[in-house]
């Protein structure tokens, strides 16, 4: 996201990416919405200027809510601000809600403060923490066993190149690994030099760390369920996504949801007829048209699925079955890559 100026949406807000192709999907937008990934607030204003009667702000960060209180007051009761998960988000609701969206990754807001550790590119910190407590990624840099940090790159990164560079963080920590320069200059040594166009060499590896700081998706994974629990018949549950591993689980979550997931082996049993939680919306994602890539070049990899609740009640379904990535189970004896 990055620092625009709108006149409908405050006076200056950071316009969250797919805004626009987001307020069109759930129009018209009217009742109690909840914006579980409230960041710097722009998906918030979005709905208020929308129509929505009012909406919950949740996060977990607490300077998001800090710097919000500089201009919540002006909607009156109309915005609640709540510290918290948004997978406890029903919870948080206090009433069935006509509507969630959910921004998922770590916003704009974060990266751009170097002490907050997120980015490769500026120097601070190594701690990635969402909420700002518990284990940081130093934590898990300079404890962790070579096995569990290659798993931990492999899995939440999709690091081919994962034991290589554990091996190489083990072998560097000696002298403990406290910044975020010296994480990517040990993960850049370790892979080939990019070609013009290509991502940062350490792009991959901070992103699995920040998942595995802030355990992102078993919070996904709960917070749509949390979502499916919280919403009114007829609610509409918006979902924008950064990576491939995010819209694979948010993809197959709204497929088996609406009982449109594909039967993978043909010689299968064919699967039972079930009760459509969802009804899609957009039945393919929705990306960033040229005008919003010129704007804000961070939203080329974001993608918007937004799906509508039906009468049918909810189901409790494991991670497992929406193919959400997770660490394995140690076993020194086996390897996986």
């Amino acid at each position: 996201m990055e620092e625009v100026r709108d006149q409908n949406i405050g006076r200056s807000a950071h316009i969250p990416v797919l805004l626009r192709p987001l307020l069109a999907a759930v129009a018209p937008v009217r009742g109690l919405w909840l914006d579980g990934t409230f960041g710097a607030g722009g998906y918030t204003q979005g709905l208020l200027h929308a129509g929505a009667e009012c909406v919950i702000g949740v996060d977990r960060d607490p300077l998001a809510l800090q710097m919000a209180s500089a201009w919540a007051g002006q909607y009156g009761d109309r915005l609640r601000l709540v510290a918290g998960n948004f997978s406890d988000m029903d919870v948080h609701a206090g009433a069935l809600l006509d509507g969630v969206v959910l921004d998922l990754g770590v916003s704009s807001m974060q990266i751009d403060q170097a002490e907050r550790g997120f980015s490769f590119q500026k120097d601070g910190p190594l701690d990635m923490r969402m909420s700002q407590s518990g284990e940081s990624a130093a934590d898990i840099v300079n404890t962790a066993s070579e096995q569990r940090l290659a798993d931990i790159l492999y899995h939440f990164g999709e690091e081919r190149a994962s034991r290589r560079i554990a091996h190489a963080i083990v072998e560097q920590r000696a002298e403990p690994i406290t910044t975020t320069l010296r994480l990517a200059e040990i993960v850049a040594k370790c892979l080939p030099r990019p070609k013009p166009g290509q991502s940062h060499p350490a792009t991959r590896s901070f992103q699995a760390l920040r998942i595995a700081v802030n355990e992102e998706f078993s919070q996904l994974v709960q917070g749509l369920l949390a979502a499916e629990r919280a919403l009114k018949p007829g609610g509409l549950l918006a979902v924008v996504t950064f990576h491939s591993l995010e819209d694979r689980v948010v993809k197959r979550f709204f497929q088996q949801a609406a009982g449109e997931e594909p039967n993978s082996n043909r010689y299968a049993p064919v699967k039972e007829n079930t009760t459509a939680r969802f009804e899609l919306v957009t039945r393919k994602a929705v990306g960033p048209d040229d005008v919003e890539l010129e704007e804000n070049p961070r939203a080329r990899s974001a993608k918007l699925r937004v799906a509508r609740r039906t009468a049918a009640p909810a189901k409790d379904v494991e991670g497992a079955s929406l193919n959400a990535p997770d660490l394995p189970k140690s076993n020194p004896k086996k390897g996986h890559r």
